[in-house]
């Protein structure tokens, strides 16, 4: 591998919930601090086989780390209308995009790690990596900033929209998500072509 200046871990969180954004983020490290960086991250990994408490003191540390300017950090959403407008795959390809361009960063100077199916513009070079939140620690960084920020935006959520319980499912399509939707029927932030196909 010749010698990249960053090394971009990418992943989503939200690509299967009926309701709620899709949030991608990109955690970007600088190639002089990955050993630091990596020290202070020791252990973290693909944000579901994490706890809520673990995902939050991640976040925590690289906010900060991210003060200290040992790394960088973009997150793009993606609306429920804008999925149902586009479809998730090129909404969410529209996020990686968006991302990327946040950090501001020249192509020429990045290497992309990318978590299951996604694909950065072919400007960078890359290497989508299958259960990469898992096998590489920066993907594993991304899911974990991913999954925090929105799990806090269906929490903000829940309060305009008290009778669907986003605080506790995260609009993900529980039992008690169901029910709600039957009851209430859907609201501003559901993905209608979604619920509409089951």
């Amino acid at each position: 591998m010749k010698n990249y200046t960053y090394i971009v871990g990418i992943d989503e969180v939200g690509r299967g919930p009926l309701a709620g954004p899709v949030m991608v983020a990109a955690f970007c490290v600088p190639e002089k601090s990955q050993k630091k960086v990596l020290e202070e991250l020791e252990g973290i990994t693909d944000s579901k086989k994490l706890t809520k408490k673990r995902r939050e003191d991640y976040a925590a540390k690289i906010k900060s780390l991210e003060q200290d300017g040992l790394l960088k950090v973009s997150i793009s959403a993606v609306s429920a209308k804008l999925i149902d407008q586009e479809g998730i795959v090129p909404a969410i390809n529209s996020a990686v995009r968006s991302s990327l361009k946040k950090l501001n960063i020249n192509p020429a100077e990045v290497f992309i790690y990318l978590d299951g199916g996604l694909r950065a513009p072919a400007s960078y070079d890359q290497e989508t990596v299958i259960k990469g939140d898992s096998k590489i620690w920066q993907i594993g960084a991304a899911s974990v900033i991913a999954k925090v920020l929105r799990d806090r935006k269906m929490i903000e959520y829940a309060k305009k929209y008290p009778e669907y319980g986003f605080e506790k499912h995260k609009g993900y399509g529980t039992k008690l998500h169901r029910e709600n939707i039957q009851k209430y029927g859907i609201c501003d932030i559901h993905r209608k072509s979604w619920i509409k196909s089951q």
